[in-house]
């Protein structure tokens, strides 16, 4: 799969485990894994970051494979999701940052051109979730009210 806004065609990527069963040395149960997401979601941590704190220091390859669900598809089971989805938070985020960057640096032409594929990155993801219904069908981004958001 190509980049959105440049040439490059990377296929570097993890792989998840090939068996899709947990392994038969994990001794944590499905009832302890869940009871660490929601503890770890309590705190403010993302779903990414739980998934990469359970493999990393829990031994936990895949969470799908331990309790059948998908890390987020637990946290809404428990209404711990967070209201927007992460990957267009972390665009807002970065939306912001930029716009933070160019109110002191207004001469960079480049950052400026980058803003407008980020934010347009922003309203492609926005419209997907609508379609998918994970954001309500009035939600829409604003630059100026953007930094609320992130905060």
């Amino acid at each position: 799969m190509g980049r959105m806004h440049s040439n490059g065609k990377g296929i570097s990527a993890s792989c998840v485990p090939y068996r899709r069963t947990a392994p038969t040395w994990l001794k944590t149960t499905s009832r302890d894994c869940i009871e660490q997401i929601c503890k770890m979601a309590k705190k403010g941590i993302t779903p990414a970051q739980i998934g990469v704190t359970l493999r990393d220091s829990h031994g936990i390859g895949s969470v799908k494979a331990l309790t059948g669900r998908k890390i987020l598809r637990v946290l809404k089971h428990n209404g711990l999701a967070p209201e927007i989805p992460e990957d267009l938070y972390h665009m807002i985020k970065k939306a912001v940052s930029m716009r933070k960057h160019l109110e002191r640096s207004r001469k960079d032409k480049a950052g400026k051109f980058r803003l407008v594929l980020v934010e347009s990155r922003i309203h492609r993801l926005a419209r997907y979730y609508k379609r998918v219904k994970q954001l309500p069908p009035t939600w829409k981004y604003e630059s100026s009210t953007a930094s609320a958001l992130v905060a």
